[in-house]
């Protein structure tokens, strides 16, 4: 299953109606929590989301709204007894939070949190989810995005298997080898497959446009991105170091992305649909207007 599980959507304070920030991304067999903001935990309860499918944890920078539920979230794996390793990203100039938010109170630490601070751009991570990428964005304190790209494989196509006689282990070997003798004939795997394109996910938080926000949404299949403001305040979000709902869906029209999921909305709105409205007139593709405790799927492969 590949899904994001929204757990909070309000910037800055949480309201009536959201949550401060928290998104958990089920890839797979992996489960990314990008900035648990206060009050995170128990949206998980509601959510159904145990901490037992925290896999990683990308925190992209230390502004409240973004980190002030690592406490109990980090404590919450001890007390739950995962058994596995879970992986914190974050921005290296940031340690000295990250440290105080990890052992913000007394805990017997059970878990295994493997810190893996972001010093620059690059390559995070390779895993059977594929690659984990961060990218610098531009907002008044140190803050990063993350990509996630799934490498391009192929799909084995069960009749032409049939017709070319691979059954079995066979079409393991196939895989491998890339060609196989049967029945005295070379089967390739091209005559039994066909592309199987990877898939990509983007996760951009606090940040003015920049070439950053660009690189991160490249071809996304789904990109979530801040639109703290409608752009009659333009103005509030770039001398904020943020996005307006217009700006975001213009990245994604440029970007090619497939679904746009827009969130962190300031308090000041009540409204969701001007949001829709504004991103509608630049983009062309599915838009979600995020809310606490939806579910937004992966969209199906290309």
């Amino acid at each position: 299953m590949r899904e994001l599980v929204v757990l909070g959507t309000s910037s800055q304070v949480a309201s009536r109606e959201r949550n401060q920030n928290g998104y958990f991304l089920r890839w797979d067999s992996d489960g990314f929590l990008f900035d648990p903001g206060e009050g995170t935990q128990r949206q998980m309860l509601y959510a159904g989301v145990p901490a037992g499918a925290i896999t990683r944890l990308c925190v992209t920078h230390f502004h409240g709204d973004h980190c002030l539920g690592v406490p109990g979230v980090i404590q919450r794996l001890s007390l739950d007894k995962v058994q596995h390793p879970v992986h914190a990203h974050y921005p290296e100039s940031g340690q000295e939070y990250f440290t105080r938010l990890r052992y913000a109170a007394s805990y017997f630490e059970r878990a295994t949190v493997l810190e893996e601070p972001i010093e620059e751009d690059g390559l995070l991570s390779v895993g059977p989810f594929g690659q984990l990428w961060a990218r610098r964005l531009e907002h008044p304190v140190d803050s990063y995005g993350y990509q996630l790209i799934e490498p391009d494989g192929r799909r084995m196509l069960p009749d032409r298997l049939a017709q070319y006689g691979v059954v079995g282990p066979d079409v393991g070997r196939l895989q491998q080898a890339g060609s196989l003798v049967v029945d005295g004939r070379t089967v390739t795997i091209d005559e039994v497959s066909e592309p199987r394109p990877g898939q990509r996910f983007a996760f951009v938080m606090d940040t003015r446009l920049c070439e950053g926000v660009f690189r991160l949404a490249d071809q996304a299949d789904l990109l979530v991105i801040e639109s703290t403001y409608l752009s009659s305040e333009r103005s509030l979000a770039t001398n904020f170091g943020h996005l307006t709902a217009r700006q975001a869906a213009r990245v994604a029209q440029e970007c090619d992305v497939r679904k746009l999921v827009l969130t962190h909305f300031s308090q000041r709105y009540t409204d969701p649909a001007p949001f829709h409205e504004e991103a509608a007139e630049e983009f062309s593709g599915e838009i979600v207007v995020a809310a606490d405790l939806m579910r937004i799927s992966v969209p199906a492969r290309r």
